[in-house]
């Protein structure tokens, strides 16, 4: 969570600190608002995609191959993991102390990460909690940013020599200045084509595990016997999932059981076609292992960004570094997608897609930098901000429905008579006579609008939920 204060000699000049993660502490620093509001939006936009996609399938994950709404999300996450990384650990000068409270931070985020997504948690459908240790999920979206934040932070401890040097005149400078993340961006790519190009994937059997499913108990087989391909079935990125994580510790719902293959109702969910194949069924993780490896790449991207914060001088250097670079992002991912050369997958993260989403975030963090941090337009994005600065309560409370299984806990008569259903079908659905509209109303004012009300008294009482 950057923060900015600005110069007395020139205006234009933005001096970064981080005193939360600091153990220094700076007379009430001014933020970066424009950072804020980018993680306040993030969080949101996950708030509306989880909860207002079922009926809006647009805007929810793409089944496979392309970006919808929801398929920015965590490339969003990472940009912004990169950027605060750049800005925060060059406060603190010794380099063991940052390396223990980035170890530190990393283990919190897994903690997080498995209690809420390893199956725990069952809200806010569900009135139970617990999980099946043999069918736990170990991967998540707080465990891939705890992976891109560990392997990307330890880079900039241990090569925080360049923080001390000057940018020289050129438009490779700062590239040239931080070469060496440029150099493990490489090879994290490289190792990437390795793997998901060159392994091969035989044939494989699965269990239907998900007690949901009518399904549950049935055996299938799938066939591939191929290498390279990128495909639901028979890509290398699930086959080393069900090799190392074990089939049985992956997501059971994964997006692709919505794509026309596998049900008529595509794009919204439905029961499975009669001629369904078989890997319908199966499980699929979309924060495993070799996905999560190419995720790093979102997360240097946005330690760049940061970079180039804290090196150049002046709004206009720097806005003018992003948007080039967040165009020339987005052309190549989308020259890369339409002429079929590597399609934009999220749920492989593919390099397309890590071009697609970093150059999008680039252009988004750009303009809102403009009109905050430059024009001082700040009070329409006030809730955001407010959101942007408790992100992890937000994210635990409404992303992960904590709130809400909560308060579906105390129903009367019928486990489905509580408060917030109540309140969606008298005050949003019943008042538009439509579900899908109430719906997403409910979830932007009930929701979102709500948090960011509550985010702002909390912020005013000066209550924040750190890692």
């Amino acid at each position: 969570m950057a923060e900015i204060k600005p110069d007395t000699a020139h205006q234009q000049h933005l001096i970064v600190s981080e005193p939360d993660i600091s153990d220094q502490k700076p007379s009430k620093p001014k933020r970066l608002a424009s950072l804020d509001i980018f993680r306040g939006l993030t969080v949101s936009l996950m708030i509306l995609v989880d909860d207002a996609g079922g009926e809006w399938p647009m805007i929810g994950h793409a089944p496979w191959n392309g970006c919808n709404l929801a398929d920015f999300v965590m490339p969003f996450f990472l940009f912004i993991v990169g950027m605060s990384i750049a800005l925060s650990l060059k406060g603190i000068p010794d380099q063991l102390l940052a390396v223990k409270k980035v170890i530190l931070r990393t283990l919190k985020l897994l903690f997080w990460g498995l209690l809420l997504q390893g199956g725990f948690s069952h809200a806010p459908g569900k009135l139970t909690y617990g999980v099946d240790v043999t069918e736990i999920r170990w991967c998540g979206i707080l465990q891939r940013i705890a992976l891109a934040y560990l392997v990307v932070a330890l880079i900039e401890i241990f090569l925080r020599c360049a923080q001390k040097k000057d940018v020289a005149p050129g438009r490779l400078s700062i590239f040239k200045l931080y070469y060496w993340q440029w150099l493990v961006a490489a090879c994290v790519l490289t190792t990437y084509f390795a793997v998901i190009y060159g392994t091969y994937v035989p044939d494989w059997q699965f269990t239907v595990h998900d007690r949901d499913s009518s399904d549950y108990g049935k055996s299938f087989t799938v066939f591939c016997g191929a290498r390279g391909k990128l495909d639901p079935p028979c890509n290398a990125v699930g086959y080393i999932d069900r090799q190392v994580l074990g089939i049985n510790h992956m997501y059971q719902h994964p997006a692709w059981k919505r794509s026309k293959a596998c049900t008529e109702n595509s794009p919204y969910e439905g029961p499975f076609r009669n001629d369904a194949p078989s890997w319908c069924r199966a499980p699929f993780e979309p924060e495993g292992i070799v996905s999560s490896i190419s995720a790093i790449l979102s997360t240097i991207i946005g330690v760049h960004f940061g970079h180039v914060l804290v090196h150049m001088k002046g709004h206009q250097a720097r806005l003018k570094h992003w948007i080039l670079m967040g165009f020339a992002l987005l052309i190549l991912g989308n020259v890369l997608h339409f002429t079929h050369a590597i399609p934009s997958n999220k749920q492989l993260y593919t390099f397309s897609y890590v071009c697609i989403t970093s150059g999008a975030a680039a252009l988004v963090f750009s303009a809102f930098y403009i009109m905050v941090d430059i024009y001082d337009i700040k009070f329409m994005f006030l809730p955001l901000e407010w959101i942007g600065m408790n992100a992890m309560l937000v994210y635990v409370m409404a992303a992960e429905g904590i709130f809400a299984g909560f308060f579906n806990g105390w129903y009367y008569k019928d486990p489905h008579n509580t408060l917030i259903y109540w309140i969606q079908k008298h005050i949003f659905v019943g008042i538009w006579h439509s579900r899908r509209v109430g719906i997403l109303l409910y979830v932007l004012f009930a929701e979102i609008l709500f948090w960011g009300i509550v985010a702002g008294i909390l912020h005013w009482l000066g209550i924040y939920w750190k890692l």
